[in-house]
């Protein structure tokens, strides 16, 4: 232990020593004097730098905030005498679809919503676009955000492409889409639907659903019970079940010999209330 002491005693003072052998060795070179000096300078400029460039807070009191009209609510006056601007072209007038018109009481429907033009009809589609207007039948190949009616499953505002309608053919506000369907009960947005959705997804035809005044669409099926289980499977509808959506379905649907995706959901429901009654 005693060893010990002494070796560590011994390293002690040779560290103290060539400590103060370098702190004489960096005096001499002038180091000190240096640093000092360098400090000096670089302790003024910041203190010079800081009295130049002064920070000014900027007040935001003065101006009044900015807020959205959608905050304060329309005022009634506006909700009942301006129609609704679906396009910032001032040769368009678009009149809503439950309003009713100056010429009559009788409400339109939802497959021939009014447009009122003020201009040429023609000279807002381009020639291009009524070239390849039929070149799809299901869907439509031409959108357009005034003249084109949305479908309520792929939510694709298009003119249709059928050949003999005369509302996108040639732009007659006053008769209907024949490419689009219309509910006989609800008369609303859940029954429009285009050619390509009502097939695949619901496995109708438009030719059946144009012969049939009283077609419903599925919500309305489902409301008046009379096809159970039989529901809109869109991705709106779906998530509002808290149901995943089924996507592009229509292939798994036709390996598993289902005609559409809603009789592949209609059964998958089957299935599931049987298993919860028999777990019952």
């Amino acid at each position: 232990m005693g060893r010990l002491l002494r070796t560590k005693n011994d390293y002690e003072d040779l560290r103290n020593a060539r400590i103060v052998q370098n702190q004489a060795r960096l005096h001499s070179l002038g180091v000190h004097n240096t640093l000092s000096e360098l400090h000096s300078i670089s302790s003024s400029a910041k203190s010079q730098k800081a009295h130049v460039r002064k920070y000014c807070k900027k007040v935001y009191d003065l101006t009044s905030l900015r807020r959205s009209d959608r905050l304060k609510g329309p005022s009634t006056t506006q909700a009942i005498t301006t129609p609704p601007n679906h396009t910032s072209s001032s040769r368009l007038t678009v009149v809503g679809v439950n309003e009713e018109s100056e010429e009559g009481t009788k409400r339109r429907p939802l497959n021939a919503p009014f447009v009122e033009l003020k201009a040429s009809k023609m000279e807002l589609v381009s020639s291009e676009s009524w070239s390849r207007r039929c070149d799809s039948k299901s869907r439509g190949t031409v959108y357009h955000s005034v003249f084109g009616i949305c479908c309520h499953f792929c939510r694709q505002k298009k003119l249709c492409g059928e050949e003999d309608c005369k509302r996108c053919g040639t732009l007659d506000m006053d008769q209907p889409c024949i490419g689009k369907t219309e509910c006989s009960v609800c008369h609303s947005t859940n029954g429009v639907l285009c050619r390509g959705c009502l097939k695949v997804r619901y496995g109708e035809e438009m030719e059946e659903v144009r012969g049939n005044k009283d077609w419903m669409c599925p919500h309305c099926i489902e409301e008046k019970g009379v096809r159970p289980y039989w529901i809109c499977n869109s991705s709106f509808c779906m998530k509002k079940r808290k149901m995943v959506p089924t996507g592009i379905a229509i292939y798994r649907c036709q390996e598993m010999g289902y005609k559409s995706v809603a009789h592949l959901v209609m059964d998958e429901l089957k299935r599931k209330m049987n298993r919860h009654g028999a777990t019952k």
